[in-house]
C-alpha cells in the first residue's frame, strides 16, 4: 500500500476500506497496488511512479508452519523479494528502507525465521555499501490480535468449547499492541542513523499458558485440570510443531544499547562481509531453481548461527 500526499485529486469512491478515514483526515492518498514483491521490474515501476520517498518493508510470509512447509517459496519471497525491493529502492532514490524483523531470526528454529535473518543480512551488506538510502532494520515480536495471533486462535478454541491448545507448559512470547508497534516503528525508522538493527522493548515476555488461562476466564469460564475438574474448558499442551522455540531472544549477544528513545534500543551484531553474502544468495537461488529443498535448509544451516537447534534443544528438555 502507498501512501502520498493528496492534490485536489479525487479518491475512487469504489475502493472503500477502513484506512479511508484515517487517509481522509490527515490528507493523504492510498493507493492499492496489486503484485509480487519479488518482481523486481514491477518493484522499479511502483517506485518510480509514485516518487516512493520512504520504504517500509513489511512484506513477508510470517506463518512459521507454512514456510517450514513451503520452504522454497518462503525463502523466494522473504529473502528475494526484501532484495529486488532494497535494490530498486537505491535505483529510484528511496531516502530511507526499513526492514521490518521478527525476534523469529535470532538463531531460528525453523525457515521462517532464517528467512528473516538472511533478509536481515541482505539489508545489512546493503547499507554498508550505500549512502544514498538508508538502510535499518526494526526488530519485535508478536502483535496482539494480528493475523495467525493466539489471542484470536485461543478465543475461537473457546467460542467452539475447548479444548485450548498450548505447545508447552513453559513456552514465552513477546507481545505489543498494533498501535503500540506502529508507533515505535515510524519513530524508529525516522531517527535510524543507518545500518542500524533497532529493537522495540516489549516487556516481559508472556507465558503462553498464562495467556491461555486468561482468555478462557476472561470469555466467563473456568479452567479444567487437577485442581479444578469440573471447570468449563480444558487446556491441551500439544508439543512444539516444527521450526518453532520454547523462548524467543532479541539480539544475537543479549546485549542491547539505549537510543534516544526509552523503549527502543539498538543491537550491535557481526556483518558478514560483501564476498560472504554473495556466496549465500547464490547458493540459495541455485537451490530454488533446481526446487531443491534439502539443499536449501543445508545452505541455511551453512549461513545461520544456531539454525534447527533451538527447536530440537526445547523438545528434548520437555
Amino acid at each position: 500500500m502507498l501512501c502520498r500526499r493528496k492534490e485536489n485529486m479525487n479518491w475512487n469512491k469504489q475502493i472503500q476500506t477502513a484506512w479511508q478515514s484515517h487517509a481522509d483526515a490527515t490528507g493523504i492518498e492510498l493507493v492499492a497496488v496489486l503484485g509480487s514483491v519479488a518482481d523486481e521490474i514491477r518493484v522499479g515501476h511502483v517506485l518510480r511512479t509514485h516518487h516512493v520517498q520512504i520504504i517500509l518493508h513489511a512484506a513477508a510470509y510470517k506463518h512459521v508452519g507454512l514456510v517450514e512447509a513451503n520452504p522454497l517459496a518462503g525463502l523466494e519471497n522473504n529473502v528475494f523479494g526484501t532484495q529486488a525491493l532494497a535494490r530498486q529502492a537505491i535505483k529510484h532514490g528511496v531516502e530511507r528502507f526499513i526492514l521490518i524483523s521478527s525476534d523469529k531470526a535470532v538463531r531460528p528454529a525453523g525457515v521462517m525465521g532464517a528467512s528473516k535473518r538472511l533478509a536481515e543480512i541482505l539489508v545489512q551488506d546493503l547499507g554498508t555499501r550505500n549512502r544514498d538510502t538508508t538502510f535499518a532494520i526494526v526488530r519485535f515480536g508478536n502483535i496482539l490480535g494480528s493475523s495467525g495471533s493466539v489471542v484470536p486462535l485461543f478465543q475461537d478454541q473457546v467460542r467452539r468449547g475447548g479444548p485450548v491448545l498450548v505447545t508447552d507448559r513453559r513456552a514465552t512470547r513477546y507481545f505489543m499492541t498494533v498501535q503500540e508497534a506502529a508507533q515505535l516503528v515510524m519513530i524508529a525508522g525516522a531517527n535510524a542513523r543507518g545500518n542500524d538493527i533497532l529493537v522495540l522493548d516489549m516487556g516481559r515476555a508472556v507465558p503462553i499458558y498464562l495467556l491461555a488461562r486468561k482468555v478462557i476466564e476472561h470469555a466467563g469460564y473456568s479452567v479444567r485440570d487437577s485442581s479444578n475438574p469440573r471447570g468449563d474448558i480444558a487446556i491441551r499442551f500439544i508439543g512444539l510443531r516444527k521450526g518453532e522455540k520454547l523462548r524467543e531472544t532479541l539480539s544475537l549477544s543479549g546485549q542491547l544499547m539505549p537510543t534516544h528513545h526509552p523503549r527502543i534500543l539498538r543491537a550491535e551484531e557481526a556483518i558478514p562481509s560483501e564476498i560472504e553474502v554473495a556466496q549465500m544468495l547464490q547458493r540459495l537461488r541455485q537451490t530454488i531453481t533446481t526446487m531443491d529443498e534439502a539443499a536449501a535448509i543445508q545452505a541455511i544451516a551453512m549461513c545461520i548461527d544456531g539454525f534447527g537447534r533451538s527447536g530440537e534443544e526445547a523438545r528434548r528438555t520437555s
